[in-house]
């Protein structure tokens, strides 16, 4: 019998444990000061609401409906062809957790060093070196990142009520509590209005296309689209809950802590004239100087890498079950050896992760290291076009059973559903296509791989069909 969560509310705290990641509590506020602040804020609100609502809803109601993982879930109701998009989801899932362990091994390593007083320092040069000197070093990202991939594995080992739906009744709670505190900090600190100011102004001046770029892209990670993780989630539901209403408070508590990452961050940083570039150099260049300029630095910096932390930790561990769940399913593996066997594969791709960031530099694939390089595959091409097949197969070839399962102890949501299917199986492909230029992507990597001249062969071919 298929594992199930143990109440409803585990069921969101879960999966809000999954959207409520890195990219919401570091990259949010700084994509938000940088494109306008209150109008990004706008608009990424509305493709959550819209877009996003309806994405999630229906990978839950793939997941519930088939009780199989992404794979097994796409073959089950559209044969070994569809199959092939579930696969994309776990191969996402793989691909993410291996460099995002590795991020998640910096925070903790962040938190250790903040609390010692090691990288306690106001000089953003300082900073900067020793950040560059640790994600260099062949050595110690590595056991970090072993320690946080142990970390994640433990959970999942636990399975889904145990291990996955009690560490997130108590880590979300605790992420939302340090981030109450350091919002009151940051919001003390003289000169903080500038902050506010900059993440709530609305400048719609700053909106361009690449604005509802990084909307819908930040859109898809943060709240975990086109991973499989939900369907896998999806498949943990019971019969007696209403799935468009748990979305909502699932990405209601996404936004929340979006917008409260703002509150906490931006203030601080305008405070002290510091620059509010997004990526890692804000999270662990600018911000160590932040909270080293700060009376009680180490303790406030503890608690931030500490949230960093919690939030990384239930992300991985939705990746994680992804992956799992789908050795489980299709291998009938014990859980022990699916956890291992996960294991051993995503740290070990994670190390040469870690040691194309500066230890090595011959880790590398189309000039990007490989750190990057599976940033861009994921978050560039394999989401957007995953989730675009996701929603024209759901619309077009099982829209039945999938709207079965939505109207499900919901009947007043009968009368929507025609505009859901609309939704789903025109005006989603259309956006994607629009918005994430996927032909012109297509192009490009074809290009870098083949060259830009005619040949013969495979390239050819891919070069005629785009």
């Amino acid at each position: 019998m298929r594992s199930q969560w143990g109440s409803k509310i585990g069921f969101i705290l879960a999966s809000a444990g999954s959207t409520i990641g890195l990219g919401a509590v570091w990259k949010f506020p700084f994509e938000t000061s940088k494109n306008g602040g209150g109008a990004f804020l706008l608009i990424y609100l509305g493709i959550c609401l819209t877009l996003g609502l309806v994405l999630m809803s229906t990978e839950i109601a793939l997941g519930r409906k088939t009780q199989l993982n992404p794979y097994g879930a796409f073959k089950k109701l559209g044969g070994k062809g569809w199959s092939l998009i579930g696969l994309v989801g776990i191969l996402v899932c793989f691909m993410i957790i291996s460099f995002y362990s590795v991020i998640g091994g910096w925070t903790s390593a962040y938190f250790v060093s903040t609390l010692t007083g090691a990288t306690h320092t106001t000089d953003g040069a300082i900073s900067l070196n020793n950040f560059n000197t640790y994600v260099a070093s062949p050595i110690s990202p590595v056991m970090y990142h072993l320690f946080f991939a142990c970390a994640t594995a433990a959970t999942i080992l636990f399975g889904v009520q145990k291990g996955i739906e009690k560490v997130s009744k108590y880590l979300m709670p605790i992420l939302l509590i340090l981030l109450f505190i350091l919002i009151i900090r940051s919001n003390t600190l003289p000169g903080s209005e500038e902050g506010l100011k900059q993440f709530l102004d609305f400048d719609f001046s700053k909106v361009t296309r690449e604005t509802w770029i990084s909307a819908l892209g930040l859109s898809f990670f943060s709240l975990s689209l086109a991973m499989g993780i939900m369907i896998t989630y999806g498949s943990y539901v019971d019969d007696k809950s209403s799935i468009i209403p748990s979305t909502v408070w699932i990405i209601v508590l996404t936004l929340t802590t979006c917008v409260l990452s703002g509150l906490m961050v931006l203030p601080a940083i305008t405070a002290l004239n510091l620059p509010a570039n997004p990526g890692t150099g804000i999270t662990f260049v600018t911000m160590p100087s932040v909270f080293a300029s700060m009376p009680a630095g180490q303790l406030f910096g503890g608690l931030f890498f500490a949230s960093l932390f919690v939030a990384a930790l239930t992300s991985s561990i939705s990746l994680l079950e992804v992956i799992v769940s789908s050795l489980i399913d299709q291998f009938k593996m014990k859980r022990i050896t699916a956890v291992v066997i996960s294991l051993v594969g995503f740290f070990s791709l994670g190390v040469l992760c870690s040691l194309s960031m500066g230890a090595t530099d011959q880790l590398k694939i189309l000039n990007l290291s490989l750190f990057d390089f599976l940033d861009v595959v994921t978050g560039q091409y394999l989401m957007p076009i995953g989730e675009l097949f996701l929603a024209l197969f759901v619309a077009w070839k099982v829209w039945p059973l999938i709207e079965e399962q939505l109207v499900a102890n919901s009947p007043k949501l009968k009368s929507l559903m025609l505009p859901f299917r609309i939704f789903l199986g025109v005006v989603v492909p259309v956006i994607i296509i629009l918005i994430f230029d996927i032909k012109g992507k297509m192009t490009l990597l074809v290009n870098a791989v083949c060259g830009t001249e005619s040949v013969t062969g495979f390239c050819g071919v891919m070069q005629s069909l785009i």
